[in-house]
């Protein structure tokens, strides 16, 4: 039997924890999504997440997280893991006083950050308003909780651990769950003759929920830790080459995070200009769609980056070109189908699991499937930017960062005003797509230049074309399977159970066009 490869290993352990904690994100938000509907209550907690949700990615979760793991495998591979978790802790030290003072900046002018016209909800009324600013505030102290756990999970990684990162969100999760059923409801969850308690905090529960959650997302990272032998080096050595290194690569990429932000401030404030409801719609499209997004685009992204960092650590140029191949024809093997089958077959799937009324589920449905038309191109982003950061490039990155937003403002604005939410959603799809592919453009064309003859058909991605062909046949011919049985044939069965034989159909028309991407996932 062939030995899977480190990285495929990885892949899945990376990907079956995302499917586990999207399961229970999901459930969590059915929980929350019966408990407050599309509601204004609902509208403000998802507004509220905004900043603080930034600067978590710009500081340790995202921007430093992707930085600071090309530099920390270069320096084990060359020298070894006590110089870089000495390495790691002067920058994480670094990262904790930033954190702070922005969470306190943030805290004290909460309110025009709300309020201004160009700020995160100016379109809602005061009483809205205060309780965004009220929940927003203390949102902070979880995000600098989160952030710390961001960076202890960048040097997990960095060791090629991935197992306490991955299982991580899913304790979240239930942190929020807990804050959804005990903390938030008036009335007490029963099942069986168990009944839960009720604090009756209503929306500021699901924010206690945040806190509980982040904190044992940190926690859960000690072990590896002590694992791996980390010791914490206090103080910062801003002479240190390795931790300069990484600070010049973090002020293009905290900007690139910055950018990629502001579209979700730019979706909030275009959606709270359009009827109730807008907003969570808009939460909820971008939900789903993130389900099939992390699975395979952040779980292959998030497991080829060590090893892709490896790679240039070692000069071995071929290698990398050969890695980032395999997983381009991988990517496009999976996110098509994804792509096509789910958007049929949402309807019964969101009827049964969110429990609106008709309208509001046809809403929710067609803002779902224009977001996944852009998922093509938000896994192939996962992917895109990682390849520069293995070379401790954080430039070209930054302009596709900038080009996102361009594209994303100027869409939305525009397709708002005829299609509503579901022309956000389209906005969304043809940035992260633009995005996606001036990176890997930009790539494929200097691969193409550098890279020795007899290995440009495999590094280069010559045979991206067949797998595109191949695989659109494939999705066509199972999302058709999936509308007949659907919409036309009128099956004695439930209408979500309906919808699962549908999908199950169509995905088995698909398997057999995308076999030797599958097998090619085995090699990576």
């Amino acid at each position: 039997m062939k030995k899977i490869s480190s990285i495929s290993r990885a892949a899945f352990i990376v990907s079956a924890s995302f499917g586990i904690n999207k399961l229970v994100a999901i459930v969590r938000q059915l929980i929350i999504a019966r408990q407050f509907g599309l509601s204004a209550d609902l509208d403000v907690f998802n507004v509220a997440n905004n900043i603080p949700d930034m600067l978590y990615a710009l500081i340790s979760g995202g921007a430093l997280a992707v930085a600071i793991i090309p530099v920390l495998t270069e320096v084990m591979t060359k020298k070894d893991r006590r110089a870089a978790w000495r390495v790691f802790s002067h920058v994480a030290n670094i990262a904790f006083l930033i954190t702070l003072t922005l969470s306190l900046l943030v805290a004290i002018f909460a309110w025009p950050l709300v309020q201004h016209p160009l700020g995160i909800a100016p379109g809602f009324n005061l009483e809205q308003q205060t309780l965004v600013v009220k929940l927003m505030r203390l949102d902070l102290v979880a995000t600098i909780i989160f952030s710390m756990a961001g960076l202890l999970i960048a040097g997990l990684q960095a060791n090629q651990h991935f197992l306490l990162p991955a299982i991580g969100p899913i304790v979240y999760n239930i942190g929020q769950i807990f804050g959804a059923v005990v903390l938030s409801p008036a009335d007490s969850y029963q099942f069986g003759t168990f009944k839960l308690p009720a604090f009756n905090l209503g929306i500021d529960g699901l924010v206690y929920g945040v806190l509980i959650g982040s904190a044992a997302y940190f926690l859960l990272q000690i072990p590896g830790l002590v694992k791996y032998e980390f010791k914490w080096t206090p103080g910062v050595n801003f002479r240190d080459p390795e931790v300069r290194k990484i600070l010049r690569m973090l002020g293009p990429r905290v900007l690139s995070m910055f950018l990629y932000q502001l579209t979700f401030i730019a979706r909030d404030n275009i959606a709270s200009r359009l009827p109730l409801g807008s907003v969570t719609a808009l939460t909820y499209g971008w939900m789903i769609q993130q389900v099939p997004e992390t699975l395979i685009g952040t779980a292959l992204g998030t497991a080829l980056l060590p090893s892709m960092s490896e790679k240039i650590a070692r000069s071995d140029r071929d290698g990398f070109g050969e890695i980032i191949a395999r997983a381009s024809r991988v990517l496009i093997a999976l996110a098509i189908p994804a792509t096509l089958l789910t958007a049929v077959a949402l309807q019964p799937f969101l009827a049964f699991a969110f429990g609106f009324d008709t309208e509001s589920t046809a809403i929710l449905m067609w803002v779902t499937r224009a977001f996944l038309l852009g998922l093509v191109g938000h896994v192939f982003l996962e992917i895109g930017a990682r390849i520069y950061f293995a070379q401790q490039n954080a430039s070209i990155p930054l302009v596709g960062a900038g080009i996102n937003l361009i594209l994303y403002v100027i869409a939305g604005w525009f397709l708002s005003k005829p299609f509503q939410s579901v022309g956000v959603g389209l906005a969304d799809a043809i940035a992260f797509s633009g995005q996606a592919a001036f990176l890997m453009g930009m790539y494929w064309n200097a691969n193409r230049k550098n890279t020795r003859p007899e290995k440009n058909r495999l590094a280069a991605g010559k045979r991206v074309p067949g797998t595109i062909l191949r695989t659109s046949i494939g999705s066509v011919l199972g999302s058709g399977v999936i509308w007949v049985i659907i919409y036309q044939i009128n099956l004695p069965l439930p209408e979500l159970l309906t919808g699962i034989v549908a999908f199950l159909c169509g995905l088995l028309i698909t398997i057999p066009f995308i076999l030797p991407e599958l097998k090619a996932l085995f090699d990576l």
